[in-house]
């Protein structure tokens, strides 16, 4: 019974931290992502550190997973088994880069925006929902 609480709280916990940390690293302005892309510009490498600091932090944890299979809760992680690189992978890829390249958003981001009440974030938000809504409703796509 308090088992399912203290998960939710957990994750509440988690998606918080992480929305503080895309507010202080500056990386829920779009316009902060538009400059780590325009290389020939106004270069801005903050970014890059910031995904280095990510990588850096989740590297054990990913190791963990990796070896155990297991969470810290005993619980099973379903790893993704496939590895090879097919046209969907390409395409979603290249639709993910050149909507984030437009945008300068992308989904975590995006909904850290709509709650500092910047709404004009649903023109990417409602797009990236219907997208899901199509993936879920035509299942031999995927």
């Amino acid at each position: 019974m308090i088992r399912p609480i203290i998960d939710r709280v957990l994750a509440l916990s988690a998606g918080s931290l992480f929305s503080i940390g895309l507010l202080f690293s500056g990386m829920a302005n779009p316009q902060k992502v538009l400059d780590f892309l325009d290389v020939s510009g106004n270069w801005d490498a903050s970014l890059f550190f910031v995904m280095l600091g990510a990588i850096l932090i989740a590297f054990l944890p990913f190791r963990y997973a990796l070896h155990h299979r297991v969470s810290l809760w005993s619980e099973p992680i379903l790893l993704p088994r496939r590895t090879d690189i097919d046209i969907k992978l390409i395409l979603g890829s290249l639709l993910f880069g050149i909507g984030w390249g437009i945008a300068g958003i992308c989904p975590a981001p995006a909904l850290t925006l709509i709650g500092l009440g910047h709404f004009k974030v649903l023109y990417f938000i409602i797009p990236m929902l219907a997208g899901m809504l199509l993936y879920r409703r035509f299942p031999g796509v995927h």
